[in-house]
């Protein structure tokens, strides 16, 4: 009896974390349209490396490691932190997010492409911590 409840209770949570990845990847993959149609240059340098155009295919490689990191990420916490996991989980999310804008930051690249991929970086946060925690009951 218990074995057939709780599939059914875990499901909208997998469902609703399933979206939360999809929803990341999509919204980098918008993000980054956007910026191409506007003329944005995405050629970025850095120091004793040769200049890279950070094409589609990397933002969706990213994005979608960055978010199933993410899911496992709290998955553990869930399994080992308890109730304070979904706290614990948010604090890293956004810290994380603010230390992976230092390479944006610091890297050779017009300010269009250091806007554009410091927005994804962000939205990858933002649709993770709106979608990945567990809602209270």
């Amino acid at each position: 009896m218990t074995a057939t409840a709780h599939p059914a209770a875990t499901t909208p949570s997998l469902r609703r974390r399933a979206l939360g990845v999809g929803l990341t990847v999509l919204t980098c993959v918008v993000l980054w349209t956007v910026g191409a149609v506007a003329g944005v240059d995405y050629t970025v340098e850095n120091p004793g490396q040769p200049a890279f155009v950070v094409n589609l295919g990397p933002v969706i490689l990213f994005s979608l490691g960055s978010a199933l990191v993410g899911w496992a990420g709290l998955v553990l916490l869930e399994r080992f932190a308890g109730r304070r996991a979904t706290v614990i989980w948010i604090t890293l999310a956004v810290l994380i997010a603010l230390l992976s804008l230092v390479p944006v930051v610091a890297t050779e690249a017009t300010t269009g492409a250091k806007v554009m991929l410091g927005l994804m970086h962000l939205a990858v946060a933002a649709v993770l911590i709106a979608f990945l925690p567990r809602r209270a009951r």
